[in-house]
């Protein structure tokens, strides 16, 4: 077997300077039973490119845990081999990651224009936040929080009714570059606010007594570079200081547990931490404006994928926060609303002991900043597509996850602080 990884070895180096092509790569879920069979992983993600999708960094990775982590194409046969070799559990979640990355476009809606029902590229998107806040100027504004490294402007959505110290949510899209339903459901939850105010009195309601504020993407440049280079690329576009390896994981580049448990020190891992908390542009952007209004955001929402998951604090320490029982009540009431349209199945609870610690994030940030009520979401799926969760999906997943987030801020309402 170790000939076998010595010869693996070898290949990637040489592999890696090809072009960059999705065709034939494999993605594979393991689940090792063992220490020893961690122990391989481990060897295998050291001598080779090996882009860990669920964890995101071997380094989490525990016997009985469900792993899944994409190969390049011909390294695929001889991973195979390995896995059979050492007798781990393993089936091939996706066969040909380009043909899934073809799939995805798979919705009935054809326009070259907006839609909420497909994926929209960045200059789509930053051009849909300018029209929604000029036809909606009694409910949208548009302003711009900061730039990215490469100097693109954070646009932020405010929306609800104008009236005297009202309290807030706030809530962000697209922090990883790759999870691409996550900025479809920030536009989903906009198109939803303006279109049922009035009409459903629960949005009606919210938006009357308090303003949401919307991100619809963070990490801009690393979005632009999933459309235009690398589909799989998840950190931040930023150089870093006497390395060959480009971006920080900014959702481990917050002030809370920085870079301790599940982050890496090492710029060119995905899971990096960057070089000081808050030293990516986008960072600190939205940390300044949430230190800027900490007294009105009551609440804290953020989008990722893939998992199905309602995670609270804490990820960067075992520790349970003050209020878990309170946070732990929400979240399952909202994931039983989310489940009662199309009957998805979410689990809940605090992020370090529900999926693994992962330090420098946002939403322990923001409620170590005082926001009590942080959440952060993992949308569909559980892995079928992962990152490739395909158009024809985007509406069956904004409409059960914006359930949850109306029930969550619904009752944000009647619980102010």
């Amino acid at each position: 077997m170790w000939a076998l990884l010595v010869l693996i070895g070898a290949a990637s180096v040489s592999a890696h300077l090809q072009d960059l092509s999705f065709d034939r790569q494999k993605v594979f879920r393991v689940i090792p039973q063992n220490d020893e069979q961690v122990e391989i992983l481990n060897f295998l993600a050291n001598i080779m490119e090996v882009d860990f999708w669920q964890p995101d960094s071997v380094t989490l990775v525990k016997p009985k845990m469900q792993v899944d982590f994409r190969v390049e194409a011909e390294k695929s046969f001889d991973v195979e081999d390995l896995l059979k070799e050492s007798g781990m559990e393993y089936q091939v979640l996706i066969d040909n990651l380009q043909a899934a990355m073809d799939a995805q476009f798979d919705s009935k809606v054809r326009t070259a224009s907006h839609s909420y029902e497909k994926y929209n590229n960045w200059d789509t998107i930053a051009a849909w936040t300018a029209d929604i806040a000029a036809q909606n100027p009694d409910l949208v504004s548009r302003s711009v929080i900061g730039n990215t490294y490469e100097g693109r402007p954070m646009y932020l959505l405010k929306l609800g009714k104008s009236g005297q110290n009202k309290k807030a949510i706030f809530m962000d899209c697209g922090f990883h570059a790759r999870e691409w339903i996550s900025p479809a459901f920030c536009q989903w939850f906009v198109k939803e606010a303006v279109e049922t105010y009035g009409k459903d009195t629960t949005i009606t309601t919210l938006l009357d007594k308090l303003d949401f504020y919307v991100l619809p993407v963070v990490n801009i440049d690393g979005y632009v570079y999933t459309w235009t280079n690398d589909r799989m690329w998840r950190k931040t576009r930023s150089k870093n200081a006497g390395s060959i390896c480009y971006g920080t994981d900014p959702n481990r580049n917050f002030d809370a547990g920085w870079c301790t448990l599940g982050a890496s020190k090492s710029p060119c891992a995905s899971t990096y931490c960057g070089s000081a908390p808050e030293s990516e542009k986008e960072t600190k952007a939205l940390a300044d404006f949430i230190r800027e209004n900490l007294s009105t955001i009551k609440a804290y929402l953020t989008i990722h994928s893939y998992s199905q998951l309602l995670l609270f604090p804490y990820s960067y320490t075992y520790s349970l926060p003050s209020n878990y029982k309170e946070l732990n009540s929400i979240a399952s009431a909202a994931s039983k609303q989310l489940a009662s349209l199309y009957n998805t199945k979410y689990t809940y609870g605090p992020g370090a002991e529900t999926i693994y610690p992962a330090a420098g994030g946002s939403d322990d940030w923001a409620y170590d900043q005082g926001i009590k009520y942080s959440f952060t979401f993992e949308l569909r799926d559980t892995g079928r597509y992962g990152f490739l969760l395909p158009e024809s999906q985007i509406k069956p997943t904004c409409e059960e996850t914006l359930l949850a987030v109306k029930y969550i801020a619904n009752y944000v309402l009647e619980h102010l602080y």
